[in-house]
């Protein structure tokens, strides 16, 4: 969907900013540029979109030249997001959302109608559509310049630091959010940060650039953590890696089996056979129910809290569907791990 073949970019300045860039990023998913400050992750990114334009080499954004575009229609037919969310203060969220598709030559009424959809879409309420910008919490502003974004349904979605100046707790409704969105949407979105956190949870590729704009790696998320193709990679990843590692391994290949019964601790279940916690004579334990879809990661963490050392699988609908023990999740924990040091 998108091709850097050979691209340079550098500035009036003298500062190379992009270094002969060679980049594919597939359709339909997300691609994540990630290293420090100065590396070129933004200006690969806006280079998309003619915000900033090439020195030199080729972009190609479904099989189309950039430069050979109109720079204006090009941006209105790409959907941008940025850390701030850039909304005219002036205008109501509603309005703020059909910008884009009046720009295009939309009637009021189906901007109006799309932007509408929006709103429920990104999780807000009509009411907060007739709001504007600064009534609205930080997090509800990037919901909002999301919802700008994709109103237009472009094929493609930049994203520029756009969780960066929220609190951690709402970056992680964001991010949850964005999975979301994607599940349904399925947009080919370039997102950039410098959390690489972000980038394993959200990338399905995360390329790592360093100081010069030199592309380093890209690949998808496991293989990166597994085999970092040098040690700035390994560097820029961090010394918990392994366990970046098993958070992206579920426990769907984990073992489990019946519920013990008749032993100190007792796996309680109400009607429906969903669990409720671990009781003893002397107390009771929470616990937190996992499904396949959940990671090593938190299978671990759940087995330490428990008192039996094993953790309650359900299925979808919360029903309990067996338990696993902590040697079985240790022993596929320890698989991911010797996966990662294998290149360490």
């Amino acid at each position: 969907m998108i091709h850097f073949d050979a691209v340079h970019k550098r500035f009036p300045n003298g500062t190379t900013a992009v270094h002969d860039l060679s980049l594919d990023i597939p359709e339909g998913g997300v691609t994540v540029l990630v290293g420090s400050s100065g590396c070129g992750k933004t200006t690969t990114l806006r280079m998309i979109n003619r915000m900033v334009e090439p020195t030199s080499g080729t972009i190609r954004v479904g099989g189309k030249n950039v430069i050979k575009q109109d720079a204006a229609e090009l941006r209105r037919s790409i959907g941008y997001v940025i850390q701030q969310a850039g909304l005219f203060p002036h205008r109501t969220v509603l309005d703020n959302i059909a910008t884009v598709p009046l720009l295009l030559g939309w009637g009021r009424k189906r901007a109006r109608s799309r932007a509408a959809e929006l709103l429920e879409i990104v999780g807000l309420s009509a009411d907060d559509g007739r709001r504007y910008p600064h009534q609205l919490s930080g997090g509800q502003q990037q919901r909002v310049g999301v919802a700008r974004a994709l109103a237009a349904d472009p094929p493609v979605l930049l994203m520029d630091e756009p969780f960066g100046a929220v609190d951690p707790v709402v970056r992680t409704q964001l991010q949850n959010e964005l999975r979301r969105l994607q599940e349904e949407l399925s947009k080919t979105i370039v997102f950039v940060t410098h959390d690489i956190d972000e980038a394993v949870r959200l990338g399905d590729r995360i390329a790592v650039f360093r100081t010069g704009g030199h592309l380093v790696q890209c690949a998808p998320p496991a293989e990166l953590l597994a085999r970092p193709a040098d040690d700035f990679v390994a560097g820029f990843l961090g010394a918990e890696r392994g366990l970046k590692l098993l958070s992206l391994k579920t426990l769907a290949d984990v073992p489990q089996g019946p519920a013990p019964q008749g032993g100190v601790w007792v796996l309680v279940l109400d009607e429906s056979r969903r669990p409720l916690h671990w009781a003893s004579r002397e107390a009771t334990i929470p616990l937190r129910p996992l499904t396949n879809s959940d990671s090593l990661l938190s299978a671990l963490n759940e087995s330490v809290a428990s008192p039996t050392g094993l953790i309650a699988r359900v299925d979808l609908h919360g029903v309990l569907t067996g338990v696993s023990s902590r040697d079985d999740i240790h022993e596929h924990a320890g698989r991911a791990h010797t996966e990662a040091g294998a290149t360490a």
